[in-house]
């Protein structure tokens, strides 16, 4: 007999509670956003970071987290040009003028996970990565306006795919989108591509990242030696941006916005 993953739904409290997880995330990339130039290492953005999660009484969940071959040794993911995902950070790279980076936090706070990231700009970048990084994020945008009570995962995905290949863009399959509260990483999975219509119901209290990676050319990754780092099997560029919302009665709720951000 086929298992059945377990989706958890969380309270109103539970989610006030991945509310100033995520606030908090999001108030992360707001600190780091200016310090995106050329010249800074990506270990430095990590070290400054890490430093500003514990002073606001947060862990950083990246580090330390299990992987195939090693734990993941830094606070958050810096991911530039074609590296797709999981990035780590490093003293040797050096953001140049041009560069598209994406940066991935996850800060713990009161035993939740606030799971985000944006992609940066790092000086003037060619017309094609602005391109890439715009389409990236309205692909993000388009998936959360597919969520609502009654809606299939794979409503999503479809969102998500019809409007980045209309755009002339791929969209990565092998990372996809997960639960997130209490656990990092959880049922149920959101892939970003897929049929509408299908997939497993969306149902009110379910809490989940939706998180595009779009590519410039083949949908195709490669994972490095270090069992983390994906690039571009092509070496293309490729973009991300991630939040993490919760299914309410009528639509999705972004847990992820700076309390300065949050609509009206």
């Amino acid at each position: 007999m086929e298992q059945q993953e377990v989706i958890t739904l969380l309270s109103r409290r539970e989610i006030e509670k991945m509310r100033q997880a995520g606030r908090l995330a999001a108030q992360l990339l707001d600190y780091l956003e200016p310090r995106v130039q050329p010249g800074i290492s990506t270990l430095e953005l990590n070290d400054a970071a890490e430093e500003w999660t514990q002073q606001h009484g947060a862990k950083s969940a990246p580090l330390g987290y299990p992987g195939a071959v090693d734990p993941f040794p830094k606070s958050i993911c810096t991911s530039v040009n074609e590296v797709v995902c999981h990035g780590i950070p490093s003293a040797d790279q050096i953001l140049r003028d041009g560069d598209i980076m994406n940066i991935d936090v996850t800060p713990i706070l009161g035993g939740f996970h606030g799971d985000t990231s944006r992609t940066f700009f790092v000086g003037d970048p060619s017309p094609l990565a602005r391109k890439l990084v715009k389409v990236t994020e309205e692909c993000m945008w388009l998936g959360i306006r597919a969520v609502k009570p009654g809606a299939r995962i794979g409503d999503i995905g479809a969102a998500i795919q019809a409007y980045a290949e209309a755009e002339g863009f791929s969209v990565v399959r092998d990372f996809v989108g997960h639960g997130v509260h209490r656990i990092f990483h959880t049922a149920p999975q959101i892939p970003h591509y897929g049929t509408a219509g299908k997939g497993k119901k969306l149902r009110k209290g379910m809490v989940f990242t939706i998180e595009p990676m779009i590519n410039v050319g083949s949908h195709e990754v490669e994972v490095l030696a270090d069992g983390w780092t994906a690039l571009t099997a092509d070496r293309k560029l490729s973009a991300q941006f991630e939040h993490t919302i919760a299914v309410t009665e009528d639509g999705a709720d972004v847990l992820t916005l700076a309390e300065s951000k949050v609509p009206a």
